[in-house]
């Protein structure tokens, strides 16, 4: 009998700071069943050995920022029979996607002793704006549990088990007080999808929505509660959507509105 041929998996990076890769390192325990249930095909993270495709599933984590990655993911999803986009930069852009609000050159000129060497895009933006993605994998840096559930129910050709609902659902069902109503906290939890489960409101601290907007996230309302009941200055506001998820189209467009 010949042995059963496991599934690949590829881990592909790029604009990022390789933290939600190391998130599926981080499973410890997980990560030998992991290992066991697949072929890390390619990983540069965890192994040097490189299997060509075609690849079950690919997990791609970063934003699109050059021509050379613009081509690039469109190669990896050719490769891909299913394409994972992992955090804030593979699914909005990332704290790079900042640069969507100005003039890249100037940031070169200021940087780069050669500027017309650089080779790069006038924007940051997630994989989903270059390729057909299959799922998107919020946070920054996603949840390890969650990256696991997606890996496990697209080798098993289920729909993966992942909250679209609220951090705001979090924060109750931790018996929290809201930060927001309690204490007049600046808090975007109620537009921003759960999976932290509301680290930062558990610790007396406004969410900063790491995990970008929810499913019909209403930002207008919540802006305009921030500016007559929190007294919360226009600026701070447009800084406060313009974090790990300045690109998501909700937050980009309510930032726009009032920076304006």
């Amino acid at each position: 009998m010949q042995p059963k041929v496991k599934p690949k998996l590829a881990v592909w990076k790029f604009a990022s700071c390789d933290g939600c890769q190391l998130s599926l390192l981080d499973c410890e325990d997980e990560l030998l069943d992991v290992v066991g249930a697949v072929e890390l095909a390619y990983f540069p993270e965890a192994t040097k050995s490189v299997v060509d495709g075609p690849y079950d599933v690919s997990l791609v984590e970063g934003s699109i920022t050059t021509p050379h990655d613009a081509e690039r993911i469109h190669q990896i999803r050719r490769e891909s029979k299913v394409l994972v986009t992992i955090g804030a930069c593979a699914t909005s852009g990332g704290i790079q996607a900042l640069r969507n609000f100005a003039n890249v050159e100037s940031f070169t000129r200021i940087v780069y002793a050669a500027p017309q060497y650089i080779d790069t895009l006038k924007k940051s933006t997630p994989i989903g704006d270059h390729v057909r993605v299959d799922f998107e994998l919020r946070g920054c840096p996603i949840n390890q549990y969650q990256l696991l559930e997606v890996i496990n129910a697209f080798l098993n050709g289920r729909k993966p088990n992942i909250p679209t609902y609220s951090v705001c659902v979090e924060c109750k069902r931790r018996g929290l007080s809201c930060v927001m109503v309690s204490q007049g906290t600046p808090c975007l939890g109620p537009v921003t999808q759960a999976g932290c489960d509301a680290l930062c409101p558990s610790y007396n601290r406004g969410c900063y929505a790491c995990f970008g907007p929810k499913e019909s996230a209403n930002v207008p309302s919540l802006s305009q509660w921030w500016r007559s009941s929190l007294d919360v200055r226009r600026e701070d506001l447009v800084r406060s959507l313009r974090t790990f998820n300045s690109g998501a189209t909700d937050f980009e467009r309510e930032s726009i509105r009032h920076a304006n």
